[in-house]
């Protein structure tokens, strides 16, 4: 009778607070104040878009720079923003906009109080090495639902002379509050919900089914996978405040379970190929989500723990987007494909790559969440198809 309470120990990694719902985002500029009155405001590409904030933090009696993302950051941009930050003196760092954007925010705020080369603390191309003094506060504010890098302990960062992308990690990255609020995500465009849903679905699916899953995690995604289906089917053809909210949770949720129970394959694959090409990464996760889950479902015993779970996930896709559970990860790469996600060439990587992503792919750290280890040939199997 005991055992059935056998519970394996595990932790709990999450922001400091989190504040989800419409209209939460407007307390940003208080709370940033309790911070101190200096600060950085990381945004996206169009800074007309953090407009209202840039001018509630005036008002707020802020002394505030701006720095823009305007696509995934990379160690360049990395260091040209750390250099303005500190010249700037911040109590804090708040980002608005994107996961690129919080990623470089996210960087920035570990970064600034530190000193020395930033590659020592680089994943895989560096060292890996805790950062040396505590971050500012750091404070996310996401305007996409997809990689969950409000509620994650890394960042991740381009080096194009490595032909990668790494993350920088420290447990002291996780933000001191995320605010989550679904009306910054209304309307984006359709080919942005899609492949930032994608990646959102990914990062439910892909900590389920990992070999590090723990109860906190099961309970956070099995919720959130069936839902993040749903929504992202019904966003396709028309407008819903309702599914962007649940896309929002997903995607929150998505980023609690990654930074407790990691990933899998294909974000294994995907580190690897947004460092060799233009491929948004979002989009890369969903050309790589269907051909994963085959693999899998073909690599894991059928009557084990990983079995069932990815039966289950099959299931969801079909209720969701019809088809039969059996073909469920086809029916979810057709979907995709016809709900207008180009495939990974279409998306800017050569072919000729290929052997050496599935190569490269082997030393991520996404890799080691996968419920089994995938032999090379069935990683390139698994490029071919997504192509």
């Amino acid at each position: 009778m005991t055992g059935l309470f056998a519970i394996t120990p595990f932790g709990i990694a999450a922001p400091g607070r989190i504040l989800f719902g419409r209209g939460e985002a407007v307390k940003a500029p208080g709370l940033l104040k309790g911070f101190g009155s200096r600060g950085v405001l990381v945004h996206g590409a169009n800074a007309a878009r953090a407009s209202w904030l840039v001018e509630a933090l005036g008002e707020a009696g802020c002394a505030i720079i701006t720095l823009s993302c305007p696509k995934e950051p990379d160690l360049p941009m990395l260091m040209a923003a750390i250099a303005r930050a500190r010249d700037h003196a911040p109590d804090w760092v708040v980002a608005l906009g994107g996961g690129a954007v919080v990623d470089l925010g996210k960087a920035v705020a570990a970064l600034v109080p530190g000193a020395g080369d930033p590659l020592k603390h680089l994943e895989v191309v560096g060292q890996g090495l805790p950062l040396d003094a505590s971050p500012l506060p750091f404070i996310a504010i996401p305007t996409t639902s997809g990689t969950g890098a409000e509620a994650t302990k890394n960042a991740v960062i381009g080096l194009p002379e490595h032909g990668r992308k790494v993350s920088l990690r420290d447990e002291r990255m996780l933000p001191r509050i995320a605010i989550i609020d679904p009306a910054l995500t209304d309307n984006a465009p359709w080919g942005l919900t899609l492949a930032s849903g994608l990646d959102a679905v990914t990062q439910v699916i892909e900590p389920y089914v990992s070999c590090k899953a723990t109860l906190f995690t099961d309970a956070i995604a099995r919720a959130a996978i069936p839902v993040g289906l749903k929504a992202l089917a019904s966003l396709r053809h028309q407008e819903v405040p309702e599914a962007r909210d649940a896309m929002a949770w997903v995607s929150l949720s998505g980023g609690l379970a990654l930074a407790n129970a990691g990933l899998g394959a294909v974000h294994g694959l995907a580190g690897v190929i947004g460092g060799v090409s233009p491929a948004p990464h979002g989009a890369v996760c969903g050309a790589l989500l269907g051909p994963v889950l085959r693999a899998n479902l073909r690599a894991v015993p059928h009557d084990g723990q990983y079995g069932e779970r990815l039966r289950e996930v099959c299931g969801w896709i079909a209720a969701a987007m019809g088809g039969g559970a059996f073909d469920a990860p086809e029916v979810l790469a057709h979907w995709a494909k016809e709900a207008g996600l180009p495939g990974l060439e279409a998306q800017g990587l050569d072919p000729a790559l290929l052997g050496e992503v599935v190569k490269a792919s082997l030393s991520s750290s996404s890799m080691k969440g996968n419920p089994v280890p995938l032999p090379v040939e069935v990683l390139a199997e698994v490029m071919r198809q997504a192509l």
